[in-house]
């Protein structure tokens, strides 16, 4: 028997063929539809999965749109939410075929079972139809007063759904005067929250074209509302609990003993669990308090160990906003982490990011009494197999060493990183102590000893090589290889592509030739000045006896 040909090879059987397997689902869609007999609604199950499944990989199945509403007839809830699922999703791309699932939708909002009325609401609001509207109305009213929560919960976000529809016809119906009420009176806080959440953005979009609607939101901020939502504050969610602290941030107290009554109340936020809630209790502190010296000092004291053990806790992602954070309070009081140093060591396990910021909290808290161990912590990071983070290692070395009185171990740490001949590491350590010799002249000696026995071969990033240059002229009476050193990147001048390299290396010429530049040196000059008199500042004769 022939093999079959390409166009005889049928598709793998998880993947439908076309028209014809659509129209098979179509057809056994519409035998069940009336069926009620046993095992009929697995047999749905199985069917609603493949529907779901090709809509999910994107293949069109909208022409089942009929026999699936026609299915939804069922007291099944797992049924009814694959239904839901397919309606929304062809309702946005097929106003015309969202009319078809309004009766339904409305027979279930008046179902017994409290779940399926809220799934029907939450579906019914989800259309996005604008011809629809009319039908929303009611069922939303019912929705905000129904005795079951979950209804409750899910009609709040509803009328947010309506006013993105149709803002007149949610206003107009006095929906934000009805979750305002909610907002106060309501016994479970999720209904709350969704409350406070539609509240907020409706009233922000009406504000800007609505006065009536600004002094509304300012309502929100006023103090009945504020403390009613402060003294419930255990129950939400952690979502609400963050939705609600920055509600607070924009409550302004009347007097002071407000903002303690606030910090006394929220004082065991800072031990939550969440991260969000922290900062956000962290936040609120430091803004009630920004015109409050002393008590806003205390304020950093309170929320130090708060920060230090979420640094120390959680995903990488937690500990990196947590730094972050971290690191905005160090550059406004650095003396007040100086002794906590060790939390912002890094890590084997830390990801880049993370030991990057670390780097630069050392550098932030460095101060007289623990630069000793910063700088040891640091020269261990300069071996480091990234090496982003061995040079970010260096750079802070170098930092620490330009805003410290005391640089003796600096610098000698700092000569130790040019005996490890890695060229990037050498390249960080020839710029810094440039950097630092220009601020502590003193240290010249030193420095010089170890740098005259660097070759420019092996420091091939142009600025580095621009370091070198700027203390090889400098300081060249104190190096008597100097002018041999300069030889060599005279003789690379035509392959220097670095303008900064060329801009230090023509005055320190001048420099170094009158100290010391003897028989061939002298020639090499000439020639090269001839070739190129601009790059040596004008006509050789000017500047060489």
């Amino acid at each position: 028997m022939a093999p079959q040909t390409q166009s005889q090879r049928l598709p793998p059987p998880s993947q439908p063929s076309g028209k014809g397997e659509v129209g098979e689902l179509k057809m056994q869609l519409r035998q069940l539809a009336g069926s009620r007999a046993p095992g009929v609604e697995d047999l749905k199950r199985e069917l609603y999965k493949k529907v779901i499944s090709y809509m999910t990989v994107g293949i069109d199945v909208s022409s089942l749109f009929s026999e699936m509403v026609m299915c939804s007839a069922t007291s099944d809830i797992v049924l009814k939410k694959m239904c839901y699922l397919y309606v929304g999703n062809y309702a946005r791309v097929h106003p015309d075929l969202a009319l078809l699932t309004i009766n339904f939708l409305l027979k279930d909002c008046q179902d017994d079972d409290p779940m399926i009325r809220g799934l029907a609401l939450r579906s019914l609001c989800s259309l996005s139809v604008k011809n629809l509207v009319e039908y929303l109305v009611g069922p939303l009213r019912a929705g905000l007063q129904d005795s079951n929560s979950y209804v409750r919960t899910v009609a709040a976000i509803g009328v947010l759904k309506l006013y993105h529809i149709s803002p007149t016809t949610c206003t107009e119906s006095d929906f934000p005067v009805a979750l305002k009420a909610l907002l106060l009176h309501d016994p479970d806080a999720q209904v709350v929250a969704n409350c406070l959440s539609s509240l907020q953005e409706i009233l922000t979009l009406e504000g800007n074209s609505s006065e009536e609607a600004s002094k509304e939101k300012e309502l929100l901020l006023s103090k009945p509302v504020i403390y009613a939502l402060l003294n419930r504050i255990r129950e939400f969610s952690e979502w609400a609990q963050c939705l609600i602290l920055d509600l607070v941030v924009k409550y302004i107290p009347s007097e002071s003993s407000e903002i303690f009554d606030i910090m006394n109340l929220l004082e065991d936020r800072l031990q939550h669990a969440n991260s969000a809630v922290v900062l956000a209790t962290i936040n609120l502190f430091l803004h009630l308090t920004i015109s409050m010296a002393d008590v806003h000092q205390q304020v950093y004291e309170r929320i130090k160990a708060p920060l230090l053990t979420l640094v120390s806790s959680g995903s990488p992602e937690q500990s990196y906003a947590v730094l972050s954070h971290l690191h905005l309070l160090v550059t406004r009081a650095p003396i007040l982490f100086s002794s906590d140093y060790k939390h912002f060591y890094c890590r084997y396990s830390d990801p880049s990011y993370v030991k990057k910021l670390k780097l630069e909290m050392l550098t932030a808290v460095a101060n007289e009494s623990n630069t000793y161990d910063i700088v040891t912590e640091l020269s261990e990071y300069a071996a480091n197999v990234d090496v982003a983070i061995a040079r970010e290692s260096v750079r802070a070395v170098g930092q620490i060493a330009l805003q410290q009185y005391d640089v003796n171990a600096i610098v000698d740490r700092l000569l130790q990183f040019l005996e490890m001949e890695k060229d990037y590491i050498t390249a960080e350590t020839l710029v810094l102590v440039k950097d630092l010799l220009r601020k502590y002249p003193q240290w010249s000696h030193d420095c010089i000893a170890v740098v005259g026995n660097v070759s420019s071969s092996n420091v091939p990033e142009p600025k580095a090589k621009a370091a070198l240059v700027w203390m090889l002229g400098e300081y060249s009476q104190d190096m008597l290889d100097a002018p041999y050193v300069l030889e060599s990147l005279i003789d690379s001048w035509d392959e220097e592509d670095s303008a900064e390299v060329l801009r230090r290396l023509s005055p320190k010429l001048q420099t170094t030739c009158s100290v010391a530049f003897a028989d061939c040196s002298d020639k090499v000059l000439f020639q090269e000045a001839s070739r190129n008199p601009e790059g040596f500042g004008g006509c050789p004769g000017s500047w060489v006896g």
